[in-house]
């Protein structure tokens, strides 16, 4: 009867109405119910593994740097001005790549093709083109190996922890969940 119930629902009544209509959402801008603040929600395990693996390489190729200023100071085998700017070049390359990687993950896809390219491709192909050289000369990895002293050595398990980051954070990117994260956030871009 019209009596029994209060001619307008109160604020709860509406906020259970809402809550109870609001389906979950792989869009990357959701807001819960009422807050009046987009919440990003998180990323899908794909890309999130995907950006700790690029914080890893980039972690990586610090170690790589250290190492080899290390070597050039110690041997004398470069100027302060060359290893001035290329200390600065690579500080630029590994900032500007995590800057990247938060844009990745965040859901733009943008980011996610820099990487890609910028990284996957061209930073792999640099990483790789001197061992790849040397063994086509005939070199062989076992005396390379036996050779090496200790900064060589923790030089090479850097480089190796380096280039399978690299790798398999590309990979991830594109695993299926990560598709659909990505897919949804240039659906709500594009809106």
């Amino acid at each position: 009867m019209p009596g029994d119930r209060p001619l307008f629902p109160s604020r709860s009544e509406i906020a259970m109405s809402h809550a109870a209509r609001r389906v979950p959402s792989a869009h990357p801008h959701s807001s819960p119910p009422l807050s009046g603040k987009p919440v990003e929600p998180s990323p899908p395990a794909p890309v999130r593994g995907a950006f700790a693996l690029w914080a890893t390489a980039v972690a990586a190729g610090v170690v790589e740097t250290v190492l080899a200023v290390g070597g050039m100071v110690a041997d004398g085998s470069a100027s302060a001005a060359g290893i001035a700017v290329g200390v600065a070049v690579r500080v630029v390359v590994f900032a500007a790549a995590l800057l990247v990687a938060v844009r990745m993950r965040r859901g733009h896809h943008w980011a996610r093709i820099a990487l890609v390219l910028g990284l996957g491709v061209v930073g792999t192909a640099s990483m790789v083109i001197g061992p790849v050289r040397a063994l086509l000369r005939g070199d062989s990895l076992g005396s390379a190996l036996a050779e090496a002293g200790a900064v060589e050595l923790l030089f090479g398990a850097s480089r190796v922890v380096h280039v399978a980051a690299v790798l398999t954070a590309v990979v991830l990117m594109f695993l299926p969940a990560a598709n659909v994260w990505f897919r949804a956030h240039r659906a709500c871009s594009a809106s």
